[in-house]
């Protein structure tokens, strides 16, 4: 069943495509490498292919018609596209759902602090990963800094090759031996995944600037005699002073930040500031039949399904690209999935078109069907013994359907109904997709969980199918090129045919 490679399917016109959309591919991995940054990147992708910003229409109170093109973003983070269709949308919609974030460091809400002569960012991880795999590679900061003013900085620090990067250290093998006898699970643990900063103290740490000398000695003496008042701006002053002196390098940092980004020590209070892989998306094999990445899951998957959904015509239900956040940490908080963001766009498109009404909305949803693009672990024939091979995803086998997910007893999972699975496997098949069946890996050795069981809640049909991947949530992972190619013909199918 599992055993048809893709490549062997191809001809010239096939091989070409497969290359132009591997290239774009790429260039939305190396613009996007945060929820927030994958947002505006597809959101500036859909204008260009006439799509019309939603909270626009509703404010200007414009009706829209079959054919109209429109996307709605929820705080940034999450992404609705949709293309509407000439039947009622009360007769069910169209829907390809992915998730943008990825696994990551977050920095901690006062992460700056000096150490035996060393600045550090202290971080805490986001979502699943092997803690050990993020130490002595180079990290970069992306993120978004919010002023107390109202104004924004958006951070992107590390990617250029003028720019510096950042990292986690770890201990030389030579005196390694009691850190090699852990388990896995903390050789590395999450407390010591910070990254080093600096080095390089301010150059009064210990005495007046020679050449700011008599300025220096002037306010100093404006200072203590403010302070002799017992004014709180001289304390403020004084302890500033002492501990710029007692951690000099943290106060050469905090004066980059300051000077270079407009960033105060307090601003980092309220940012979103992650630590990511630097560098960009590579061709992986000497064949070049395969891209090595940070963040393909699942943006492997969230790419195709917007591709999918630019290029669609009129369609004759309303179609659906859902892009959302927060499902590596369990779809929770107000730009996941579990929130009524989705719920919400699609009563404010209903009312656009002049459908809505709640009996409406409920008919909308439950009569709706669902592709949850997320991706599939890849069969690794280094780790065998992981996978049951007869159920497992190939890599360069097409897209795989998980009919269900979750761990142990299935706990957690949407499982599927038959008679659906059957009907999106026949698009494929009528539409030439090659396609695979698939599951995390033996039975009680683990699992994982998507976001198709939440739009499943509603009634609507559900089932996984996505994009194979190696390496899956370490800072590289690495998928097939064909398998991306599939997942763009397997989205389009189900759009045109569902």
């Amino acid at each position: 069943m599992n055993g048809k490679n893709a490549w062997n399917t191809y001809d010239e016109d096939d091989l070409s495509k497969l290359e132009q959309l591997a290239a774009a591919y790429k260039e939305f991995l190396n613009q996007g490498k945060t929820e927030r940054e994958c947002v505006t990147f597809v959101a500036g992708e859909a204008e260009k292919e006439g799509f019309i910003d939603l909270a626009q229409a509703i404010r200007e109170n414009r009706k829209l018609q079959a054919g109209e093109r429109v996307y709605y973003s929820n705080m940034g983070k999450t992404l609705f596209l949709a293309v509407l269709g000439q039947r009622p949308m009360e007769e069910g919609l169209k829907i390809i759902g992915a998730h943008i974030d990825s696994p990551r460091l977050d920095l901690k809400q006062n992460p700056l602090y000096e150490e035996a002569g060393l600045a550090y960012l202290d971080t805490h991880y986001y979502g699943g990963i092997k803690k050990y795999q993020w130490v002595a590679l180079p990290l970069a900061l992306h993120g978004t800094v919010a002023k107390r003013d109202g104004s924004v900085i958006t951070v992107s620090i590390g990617e250029k090759e003028e720019e510096p990067v950042f990292g986690v250290t770890d201990l030389l093998p030579h005196i390694a031996q009691n850190q090699m006898m852990k388990k896995a699970n903390v050789v590395i643990e999450g407390e010591e995944l910070d990254l080093m900063i600096g080095s390089r103290p301010i150059q009064d740490c210990d005495e007046e600037e020679t050449e700011k000398g008599t300025a220096r000695a002037a306010e100093t003496a404006q200072a203590a005699e403010v302070l002799q008042s017992d004014s709180k701006e001289a304390k403020k002053a004084a302890e500033k002073r002492k501990s710029r002196k007692k951690n000099p390098v943290r106060a050469a940092i905090l004066d980059i930040l300051k000077e270079k980004y407009g960033i105060d020590e307090e601003d980092l209070m309220a940012a979103e500031l992650e630590a990511v892989p630097a560098g960009q998306a590579r061709e992986y094999g000497l064949d070049q039949s395969m891209i090595m990445a940070y963040g393909q899951d699942d943006r492997v998957c969230s790419y195709p399904a917007f591709r999918a959904l630019s290029e669609m015509g009129t369609p004759d239900r309303t179609c659906v690209c859902l892009l959302v956040d927060k499902e590596e940490i369990g779809s929770v908080g107000a730009t996941s999935m579990q929130s009524r963001f989705f719920e919400n766009a699609v009563a404010e498109l209903m009312d656009r078109c002049g459908q809505y009404s709640e009996l409406a909305l409920r008919r909308c949803l439950s009569h709706s069907r669902f592709l949850s693009a997320d991706v599939s672990s890849a069969f690794d024939p280094t780790f065998a013994a992981e996978f049951d091979k007869n159920n497992a995803a190939f890599l360069g086998n097409g897209i795989a359907f998980n009919k269900y997910s979750g761990s142990r007893g299935k706990a957690g999972a949407n499982d599927a109904n038959a008679e659906y699975l059957a009907a999106v496997m026949s698009m494929f098949d009528s539409s030439g997709v090659t396609y695979q069946a698939a599951e995390y890996g033996k039975v009680d050795h683990g699992g994982g969980g998507t976001i198709s069981y939440i739009l499943a809640e509603y009634g609507m049909e559900s089932v996984d199918c996505g994009v194979p991947v190696l390496s899956m949530h370490a800072p590289w992972e690495v998928v097939s090129k064909a398998d991306l190619y599939e997942a763009l013909k397997a989205y389009t199918a189900f759009y045109q045919k569902a």
